[in-house]
């Protein structure tokens, strides 16, 4: 265990949690809705600290960043618990496993033997992810500081739904962040969540506006979240709020892996194609696809001539770009190349 860093302790011995934006009021004994912080006599303890439940030498691609050290590897660690239960969940055994009981699962490894590891495998960055990094916030804070010590990038796969307190804490050592934005709408995050969408808009923007890089995912669930009016609506958010240069990946929904919506079908193509016109209308420089290889919009092309600058094939990337400018025109494809 290890004391949380995100909490305010008030009377008789509760706390607030800090860390995620269910600002948990918790009585000593309870625990969280993560399922992995507990108040023990007025303390907040951290119950993930240093307990790896996945560790994974991966694509950058697939987490996914496909602007932030296209190409390259990143070491990926994650652990059990998550402050949302959502019905379309695809690791829901590690994300729930501890709201129901059972005791904390994963290998004791602590933030230096991560690093050390990212060192062995010549990666050049750390992405906390598989569940939601408020999951594990301790853990990854002091794996980031350790792995900043070597030049090794950090890099977040969130849901987004993080608090001024742990934004503030974590931005000095992060790099690059992947933001779940699943819908915009509040009835949505209720009901297919137990969340709130409104943390997840306020992170994105922080995240900008604190010089981190942002890429955002929408999976589009048939008959949840596949409207053209959420398309839009997150588009604009994109444009306006962090730039057109924003990738934003949508990506097809299965549901043989979720975990409470396996009557529901795949996400045809038609939705994806129809998000992604629109993102292109609204004036977005780079919308990509997510599990369909097929549809072939895993590529960068230059939003100026066309040309095709990164191929990408089953996370398998191929580049042709000029240290992050068009080989054909020389405009700026907004990718982050050096580590």
């Amino acid at each position: 265990m290890k004391e949380s860093y995100f909490y305010r302790p008030l009377d008789k011995n509760r706390v607030q949690c800090r860390t995620c934006g269910n600002f948990c009021l918790l009585e000593s004994g309870a625990t969280g809705l993560c399922g992995v912080r507990r108040n023990i006599e007025g303390i907040l303890y951290s119950l993930t600290y240093g307990r790896a439940a996945v560790l994974n030498l991966d694509p950058i691609e697939k987490k996914p960043l496909f602007h932030f050290l296209p190409g390259s590897q990143t070491l990926s660690l994650g652990t059990v618990g998550c402050p949302f239960k959502c019905k379309n969940c695809q690791n829901w055994q590690i994300s729930q496993d501890p709201k129901t009981g059972r005791p904390i699962e994963g290998r004791g490894l602590s933030p230096s033997e991560v690093v050390t590891t990212a060192r062995q495998y010549q990666a050049p960055s750390i992405s906390y992810t598989y569940t939601d990094v408020t999951a594990f916030l301790e853990y990854a804070l002091d794996t980031m500081k350790e792995a900043r010590h070597y030049g090794i990038k950090n890099c977040f796969v969130s849901q987004g739904y993080m608090t001024g307190d742990s934004i503030d804490g974590t931005v000095p050592y992060l790099d690059a962040i992947n933001i779940d934005l699943k819908s915009f709408s509040e009835e949505f995050y209720r009901q297919n969540c137990d969340g709130r969408l409104q943390p997840v808009l306020d992170t994105a923007r922080r995240m900008k506006e604190r010089g981190v890089w942002v890429e955002i995912t929408t999976l589009c669930i048939p008959t949840l979240s596949n409207s053209e009016e959420m398309f839009t609506d997150i588009a604009d958010f994109i444009y306006r709020e962090l730039g057109p240069e924003t990738p934003w990946h949508l990506s097809r929904f299965s549901g043989a892996i979720s975990w409470q919506l396996k009557h529901l079908p795949d996400t045809p193509a038609e939705t994806l194609e129809k998000g992604y016109e629109i993102g292109k209308k609204r004036g977005l420089r780079y919308v990509y696809f997510g599990n369909a290889p097929e549809l072939d919009r895993e590529n960068t092309y230059c939003p100026r001539c066309g040309a095709l600058n990164i191929k990408r094939e089953v996370f398998t990337t191929e580049r042709f770009d000029q240290k992050g400018c068009c080989l054909e025109c020389s405009e700026d494809l907004d990718i982050i190349t050096k580590t």
